[in-house]
Order: C-alpha cells, then sequence, then structure tokens
C-alpha cells in the first residue's frame, strides 16, 4: 500500500456472443450472488493485465483459450459494492473450445441467452451493463449516491 492508499479491487467480464445469444454462468457455492447469472470472469491477480486476467478466467471457468490480440473493450463500470471496485468488460472475438462448466463448486448451470430475454436471476450489475444503451466503448458508475 503506496501513500497510505489501497489499490481498487479490479474484475474482468467476457462477453461470449454466439448467433445472437450471450453466455451466462448461473453462480452457486461462492457465497456472492449465488443463485444467480453473470459473465464468466473474475478478479484481476496481481501482476496481470486485464488480457491476461480474462484469458486465465476463461480457461479456467469454461475450459476455452481465448487468442492474444482479440479482446476488444466493450466498457468499464465504477460501481461501489462492498467496497469501490472497477470492472472491465470485454468481448473476444474468438476462442478456442467448446465452453463447458469448469468450476463445478463456483457455478451450477451455462447457457446461452438472447439479449432481449436474458433470465429473471441475473446479477443486477451485470444486467445494467448488458442492457446499456450507451455506445462502445460505454464508461458506466453504480451504485453511487446522487447529487444532494
Amino acid at each position: 500500500m503506496a501513500g497510505g492508499r489501497a489499490g481498487i479491487p479490479t474484475g474482468v467480464h467476457m462477453l461470449f456472443e454466439a448467433e445472437g445469444r450471450i453466455l451466462l454462468m448461473r453462480r452457486a457455492g461462492t457465497g456472492f450472488f449465488d443463485g444467480l447469472y453473470s459473465l464468466p470472469g473474475g478478479h484481476v491477480e496481481a501482476g496481470e493485465s486485464v488480457t491476461m486476467a480474462a484469458q486465465r478466467e476463461a480457461l479456467e471457468e469454461l475450459g476455452v483459450a481465448l487468442p492474444q490480440g482479440d479482446l476488444a473493450t466493450v466498457g468499464v463500470m465504477h460501481r461501489l459494492s462492498d467496497t469501490n471496485r472497477i470492472d472491465f468488460f470485454v468481448r473476444p472475438a474468438r476462442w478456442a473450445g467448446r465452453p463447458v462448466i469448469g468450476e463445478p463448486d463456483k457455478c451450477d448451470d451455462l447457457a446461452w441467452f438472447a439479449r432481449d430475454d436474458l433470465p429473471d436471476g441475473v446479477v443486477p450489475y451485470i444486467r445494467r451493463a448488458l442492457l446499456t444503451p450507451l455506445a462502445e466503448p460505454w464508461v458506466i458508475e453504480d451504485g453511487w449516491p446522487g447529487p444532494a
């Protein structure tokens, strides 16, 4: 912690899209939004770039490999949750392998959904990102108090 300030936790979420559908995974056994659908992804670890984290998480969670240089930034969300957080939303142009549940202790369903037909149970900030009408790449602030 340099200068007495802690870093802001950073996450990466991946929008795998095929045939007009988005891949969502239902969280289970994590204690964080269990029972709700979310995008594949996770925390950016120390010494990792956003791209490196996306590649690692894609392999761990879905068993797919992301080629270097094939991620497009869709948007960034600065959100107030349990802490101050920054999440990057990226779209792989292609991937190697067929997505499967790679971590059954953290996920109990993997399914493709049309953006206009998302399931009822989606993590709220993920739903907001998926349904944003803003042009890409967008920036959203979520959960912060409004003007006084």
